[in-house]
């Protein structure tokens, strides 16, 4: 088993919400936090994560803009929606934004649990399949020149 544990980014306004979810979610992961669209972007494009987990209300903007924000620099780290807004057209409009997985609140921890590892899981054979996929390239040397 790797020593470091999977990255993951929460993005969630509601500071209650925000911080026990962060530690139930600590529990397993590696977990920064944000409560903002900016905030997000700036964790975002810093740091390599395993998974985003995205609120759809947040004060500076909505989570599927966020969604596709990101998806302009990070096409591959699945996103996770955690939502109040329970209608299908919701869950599409995410899902169509670039999410993987979309999640209705108030969702127990076990099936919140599941769903990040099974997202975490998916994403990391798919980047190992990709990656054996890929050619190797080797230098060429001087002499081949």
């Amino acid at each position: 088993m790797s020593p470091h544990k999977p990255r993951i980014l929460f993005v969630e306004d509601h500071d209650d919400t925000r911080e026990l979810l962060s530690l139930v979610l600590r529990e397993h992961y590696e977990v920064a936090t944000a409560a903002t669209v900016e905030d997000s972007l700036k964790l975002a494009r810093q740091g390599k994560f395993n998974l985003f987990i995205f609120d759809s209300w947040l004060p500076d903007g909505y989570g599927v803009d966020l969604c596709k924000l990101v998806r302009e620099f990070d096409r591959h780290t699945p996103i996770l929606f955690y939502s109040g807004l329970s209608q299908k057209s919701d869950r599409d409009i995410a899902l169509r934004a670039g999410a993987q997985g979309y999640l209705v609140k108030p969702v127990e921890v076990p099936e919140l649990l599941q769903a990040v590892s099974e997202l975490i899981i998916r994403y990391s054979r798919s980047t190992l399949e990709l990656n054996a996929a890929k050619p190797i390239r080797l230098a060429a040397s001087a002499d081949s020149l």
